[in-house]
Formats: structure tokens, sequence, C-alpha cells
């Protein structure tokens, strides 16, 4: 609470510092990409990372590299932002995706300090939104030095509020190093499995799972052996997913309990966090989470799943990476499931047809291969700003 309030809980470190600035745990993921890149290209830099969720600073907690640190990022008081400023001294700011607070890209603009909005996007329905304060959105964006957007569409978007010097970067989720796992878990996962077909369903949110168990039930008499692995995207909603399981009368292991799962067990529930690259490894075939689901959906990130071997399958409801699913599924690169009868469908011909599979597997590979040269081209373009200070 105290440094949602702008009092900081670590010292300055001295000399250099880019404040990187990450709503979520999405855009935390980004943000890794790039901390660890810039801290590569300058030994003498330090990087402040802030997020405003628990479960970003738990993943930030275990993965953020040497000369890095983080806070929770202020609340947009006048008094706390400039708390936080006085205390922190950036030296440049940089800013993931979009989320913008005016009190703060003021004070920024205000002191001169050099800001960058990265990987930045700008859905229609913010832009709608935005229009009702086209000139205050003018000036909380005429805070950056630079835009560096994932798609020519968002770029449009930013340009239409007056934003200057905006630039079509791509995704920098492409650029992403494999999801990390443990060796020694890995093997006792596959050993446990064994032979028995598997997928998973990641990134879960609620109807999902409900989805998942009534796919299960419906394709395990077809599939012997059938193991379906459910990882929510907020392990916290355990509870009502393991009771769910057991009203669809399926036997459930669950990860967080210290479970492996067992023959006789239908579904392996993921509870924990910073475990996804582990699932992704032991199964072939994943359904991205949020693209079903019954709060409208929008999809996360399916990159991930791709880099790691699965066979990618989403839902239709991916509106906020929608530039992203389109790209892959033109590319054959993964498969947008129309409804859950086609789910159904699809599930069952991957699981059964390993050459289907195998294809889906490999063209996601090769497409993200060759996305990850999206990194040299952001370093290239921030150039301005991190010399600038």
């Amino acid at each position: 609470m105290g440094e949602r309030m702008g009092q900081p809980g670590l010292p300055r470190p001295a000399g250099n510092l880019a404040w990187l600035h990450a709503a979520s745990v999405g855009e935390a993921q980004s943000a890794l990409i790039l901390l660890s890149a810039l801290l590569d290209r300058d030994p003498s830099l330090h990087v402040l990372v802030t997020t405003g969720t628990v479960s970003s600073a738990t993943l930030m907690a275990s993965r953020l590299p040497p000369r890095a640190l983080h806070q929770f990022v202020p609340l947009d008081h006048p008094d706390w932002v400039r708390s936080f400023l006085d205390h922190w001294r950036p030296d440049r700011v940089l800013w993931m995706e979009s989320e913008l607070w005016p009190n703060m890209l003021a004070a920024i603009k205000q002191r001169g300090i050099p800001a960058a909005l990265v990987n930045a996007r700008l859905s229609d329905r913010s832009a709608g939104r935005w229009g009702l304060a086209k000139k205050t959105v003018g000036d909380i964006l005429s805070a950056f030095t630079v835009i560096l957007a994932q798609t020519e569409q968002d770029a449009v978007r930013f340009r239409t509020f007056g934003a200057k010097n905006v630039i079509v970067t791509d995704n920098l989720k492409y650029a992403a190093d494999p999801l990390p796992l443990e060796d020694t878990a890995l093997a006792r996962l596959f050993a446990a499995i064994g032979a028995r077909p598997v997928w998973v369903y990641a990134s879960t949110h609620d109807g999902e799972e409900d989805l998942a168990c009534r796919l299960h039930r419906r394709l395990r008499g077809n599939i012997p052996g059938l193991l379906t692995v459910i990882v929510p995207r907020h392990p916290e909603r355990r509870a009502a997913i393991m009771e769910l399981c057991a009203r669809h009368n399926l036997n459930t292991a669950q990860r967080s309990a210290g479970a492996l799962p067992q023959n006789n067990d239908d579904i392996y529930l993921g509870d924990t966090l910073g475990e996804l690259g582990l699932f992704y490894r032991i199964a072939p075939v994943a359904c991205i989470g949020r693209s079903f689901s019954s709060d409208g959906g929008g999809g996360h990130n399916p990159i991930e799943a791709a880099q790691l071997g699965c066979a990618v399958i989403h839902g239709p409801h991916v509106q906020n990476l929608q530039a992203l699913y389109d790209e892959m599924n033109e590319a054959h690169a993964a498969m947008r499931l129309d409804d859950q009868a086609h789910f159904a469908v699809q599930l069952e011909r991957l699981l059964t047809d390993s050459h289907a599979c195998d294809t889906l597997r490999d063209n996601g590979a090769t497409f993200v291969a060759a996305k990850a040269r999206i990194l040299p081209s952001v370093l290239d373009n921030l150039r301005p700003v991190m010399a600038a200070a």
C-alpha cells in the first residue's frame, strides 16, 4: 500500500536508471524481454520495473535479472506521483502497451524526462472512448518522445489523436524467450503421464473450465486414457474449479497440492504460478484461454505455446490480440475454432491424427521463429530516448 501511495520500498540505485512500467502479467512478459536486452547493451544501467497487480509482482520477483528491481506503481494522485518521481528520479521512462495515467505523464513531461510508449496498442473500442476527450488525450500522448506501435492500425489511431513520431515495430511478444521450466518437474510429469493422450487449456477464465470438462466427457470414449490439463489464469479460483470438476464426476489431481496425475485422473489442475511452460511442454495441443470465456473474452498470448511446440487452437473472441491471431491464422500457425461444437471436432482430430497435429505445430514454430527479429528493431528505435538522458 505504501508503494501504491508513492512511498518507496527500496533505495534508488546510484547512476543511470530507466523506469519500465508494465501494468499486469501480459505486459510484464514483454517488459522482461526488453529490460534484459537493455541491461545487456549498457553495463551501467539499472532498471526500475513497476506493475500494478500481485501476480505480475510475483512474476517479477522470480525472473528479474541483476540490476533490475520491482515496485508497485503509484496510483495517479498528484502527491503520490510527485513523491514517486522525487525519490526515483528516472533518467528515461518506457511504458508498455496502453496504460496511460494523465497525472503521471504530465509530471514526466513537465520534468523533461525522455519517454517512450513501447508495444503500443489502441483498440477501436478504446479509441472510441478517447474520442470524447480528444484534446486531453493528445496532451497526454505528447509526453512520449516516440511511440512504437504493434500494428499499422494502432499507429493510425494514435496519430488521429495527434501523437508524433509513431513507428510500427510489430508485437514485442514475438521476441520472448520460451517460458522457463524446471527439468526435474518436467521429467516427473512425463513419467506420470506416460503414453496417455493429453491437451492443455491454458490461462482459462470463468466458463472455460466447464467447457474443458464437457469436452473431456465427450471425447474420452473415442480417445482412451485422455488427460485434460486446465491451467487457470487466476489460480486463486482453484476451489471453485475443483468443485466444478467434481460436479462433472471427473477425477482431478491438483498440482498446488503436490499431486501428479494418476491413471484414473481425468483432469490435472495446474493451479500454480510460473509453470505454464511446463504444461506446454507436455501437451501437443494447447487451446489459449479467454477466447471462449463468459466475460466476453479477448484472448491471451498464443506465441508462448507455439514456441514450446504446441499446436495452437483458440476460440472466436481474441479481440485483445486480433492482429496477432489473424496473422497466425493466415499462416496456418494457429487454428480458429468457430464455436464449441467445432472445438470438439478439431480437438479430437488433432489428438488422433498425428500428421494434422504435427503440421500445425511445425507451422507455429516456423512463424514465431521468423517473427523473433522484432527486438533489434525496437532497440534501434529506442535509441533517441535511451541516449537523450
